[in-house]
């Protein structure tokens, strides 16, 4: 009998939402008007080649890997071209490290509630998932202390920083502390950053991968770049670097070689600096216009976030309440969002639901809350 598997709740709604009169705050995308096409299919063309046509090593493009070394040692966290591996997304570099580090049964910490491909990810190794509580300002280390004794994991997987789907940022001090129970427990950690070039107000934090040796750094173009081109990286130490290049060729020998010699092309011929500011100015005033929206489309009691960067909003809801519930009648309104449910391992919040910002303009943000406000109240 083959096994069955959850598909993803995200990339159901987005069937649902394709139609055009649909305003949609569910899925966690870029804004395609923001795409750099030009510039990227220059890039393409410089790097059309016999050579970019060619299979390639494991361990991505030496340019590309030496390119987005450097962006990260001037983003604070030092990192050398043997550092890391390419990858087909991040979420592919997310796959790797469950494959190379885990066993059926073995126990992952998550943060609560948590990015659901990721629980998806798990799921499918056959893990045992227990969440770790959080507040607004991340996940609590005590509340982690008190996981590793308990449950011994082997894993630890959090989004610090913007994390989807609440858009909280754990906090420096609870970084240091996080760190340091890593090193002193030999736990290994996951640190998902696909958003945190994303900040619209406060000063960037570092990095947990800074902090530790333990800290498994994933990171992406898709939010920054396009997704379309599913490039991703993972900077991981030596003592495990091996084994994941060996885990990433019986996946997939390698990603994609045109991608990668184009993606190292634009970032030498383009100031992706420049465009990154670009898309914080954009999605900054997105942003904003859903915050000050929230007031007149959620009913009294309801609380919500207001990140500092990112893509989301989290919502709770007063009362008993259940989103799911909610979302089709929401979209007979023609307007989407995601219940909250799918975010949690064990126990969800059934009050709980997600509105991204970025992929509609001011206006079809104030429409969409109108509409939304319509179910909501």
């Amino acid at each position: 009998m083959p096994r069955t598997f959850s598909s993803s709740p995200v990339r159901d709604l987005l069937a649902l939402t394709a139609r055009p009169e649909v305003i949609s705050f569910a899925g966690g995308l870029p804004a395609p008007e923001f795409f750099d096409v030009d510039g990227l299919r220059t890039a393409f063309d410089q790097a059309l080649s016999r050579r970019s046509l060619q299979y390639a090593p494991t361990e991505g493009d030496v340019d590309l890997r030496a390119l987005v070394a450097d962006r990260l040692a001037r983003r604070g966290l030092p990192t050398d071209v043997e550092d890391l591996l390419i990858t087909t997304g991040s979420q592919q570099a997310l796959t790797l490290v469950v494959t190379a580090l885990l066993e059926p049964g073995a126990v992952v910490a998550v943060e609560e509630p948590t990015y659901l491909a990721a629980l998806q990810c798990f799921q499918l190794a056959g893990a045992r998932i227990v969440p770790v509580a959080s507040d607004e300002h991340g996940m609590d280390p005590a509340a982690l202390a008190d996981v590793i004794a308990r449950e011994r994991p082997e894993l630890l997987y959090l989004v610090p920083t913007f994390a989807n789907p609440t858009g909280r940022t754990l906090s420096l001090e609870r970084r240091v502390e996080i760190a340091a129970l890593a090193d002193r427990h030999g736990l290994w950690v996951v640190e998902d950053d696909p958003y945190s070039e994303l900040r619209y107000r406060g000063e960037p934090v570092p990095a947990l991968a800074s902090l530790s040796e333990r800290v498994l750094y994933a990171g992406s173009f898709s939010k920054v770049g396009a997704p379309g081109m599913r490039l991703g990286w993972l900077r991981a130490p030596a003592s495990i670097m091996r084994t994941l290049v060996i885990v990433k060729q019986a996946a997939d020998l390698h990603t994609s070689t045109i991608d990668q010699a184009a993606a190292a092309v634009y970032l030498k011929a383009n100031d992706l600096d420049l465009h990154v500011q670009g898309l914080c100015a954009g999605y900054r005033e997105r942003r904003d216009a859903m915050i000050a929206a929230l007031p007149s489309t959620v009913p009294d009691g309801t609380r919500w976030t207001d990140p500092d960067g990112g893509m989301f909003v989290w919502l709770t809801l007063p009362g008993d309440v259940d989103t799911a519930a909610l979302v089709m009648s929401a979209l007979e309104r023609d307007v989407a969002f995601v219940p909250g449910a799918s975010f949690y391992a064990t126990t969800p919040d059934r009050s709980t639901m997600r509105l991204s910002f970025t992929t509609n303009t001011t206006a079809a943000i104030a429409e969409g809350m109108r509409r939304l406000a319509t179910v909501l109240r």
